[in-house]
């Protein structure tokens, strides 16, 4: 994304089909392991201030996906958070975009299947996830700038 100056008129609105999922993804991810205890998953995501993690192998290869809806249904099953795992709560379904995909295919899919987030991947690695905030904060608040 190009910085603006302050007192330009431009709708961001323009830049939608210039932007990639690689623009405005957040990084570095936390993912959790597949014997993650459904525990630590929920302290991960509530001390961290996001509502579900990516499920990977070591290598980054996405296995599945953990929302606050699926610890919640494993509280409400009686399923003993500190020893259940990722594996067995998790979302194996996972809807992902590449790093090139553009940002107005990425709220497309979030709208369409009615998801908060998409882990990005890159040579079907993960690299990154956008989040519903990840979009408001790129055309919301061109005017803010984070550097790497």
């Amino acid at each position: 994304m190009t910085a603006r100056r302050s007192d330009e008129e431009a709708n961001p609105t323009d830049e939608v089909g210039e932007m990639k999922a690689r623009d405005i993804m957040s990084r570095p991810v936390v993912a959790a392991a597949p014997t993650t205890t459904a525990r630590d998953i929920a302290i991960q995501m509530f001390t961290g201030g996001f509502s579900g993690m990516p499920v990977t192998e070591r290598d980054g290869k996405i296995l599945g996906i953990v929302t606050e809806f699926d610890v919640i249904r494993a509280i409400r099953a009686h399923q003993p958070v500190g020893i259940t795992i990722a594996r067995d709560i998790m979302t194996l379904e996972v809807i992902c975009v590449d790093v090139e995909c553009t940002v107005d295919e990425v709220m497309k899919i979030l709208e369409t299947h009615r998801v908060q987030r998409v882990p990005v991947t890159e040579g079907g690695k993960l690299v990154g996830v956008i989040s519903r905030p990840d979009i408001l904060r790129a055309f919301v608040e061109p005017n803010f700038m984070t550097f790497d």
